[in-house]
């Protein structure tokens, strides 16, 4: 039925059990994984004329956010390797989350998109989490929301 599922993170312990989750789906499909990082952009400091020394560099800025993405995305890769699914993993940059996981799913023809009802997102907490009601608004994909019945560590 899926090729390819696209298994979306932000590192919070919420989103890797959703990505642990994903796997198990991937694997009962018998589809490959994309793990998938979606790292804010850099920001330049405009509050400021001179930028402070101790500010990272937009390279210093990217090789961090691609060093999180891939200790984000371990868990997902060493399931999937355990699960003997092809898989890859990608780190993304955008400040707009829920359309780079749409243009992602797109580019890569994922046949599906698995991500968690809820990721960090505090007060949010309540209602669908932003980024899932967004990507659920802006894709023709399907999308499979995956929701915790309780927290991690409970």
């Amino acid at each position: 039925m899926y090729q390819k599922i696209l298994i979306t993170t932000d590192g919070s312990a919420v989103s890797q059990h959703t990505a642990c989750a994903g796997v198990k789906f991937a694997q009962q499909m018998g589809a490959d994984v994309l793990a998938l990082f979606v790292a804010p952009e850099y920001q330049y400091p405009v509050y400021v004329e001179v930028i402070p020394p101790s500010y990272p560099s937009e390279e210093e800025y990217i090789d961090q956010m691609r060093r999180m993405g891939e200790e984000y995305m371990g868990s997902i890769m060493r399931a999937a390797d355990q699960a003997g699914l092809k898989h890859s993993c990608m780190t993304a940059f955008s400040d707009a989350a829920a359309l780079k996981i749409v243009d992602v799913a797109e580019q890569q023809q994922c046949d599906l998109i698995f991500m968690g009802s809820h990721g960090r997102s505090g007060w949010g907490q309540l209602l669908l989490g932003s980024v899932t009601n967004k990507v659920l608004a802006q894709t023709t994909r399907p999308v499979l929301v995956h929701r915790l019945i309780r927290e991690p560590g409970t």
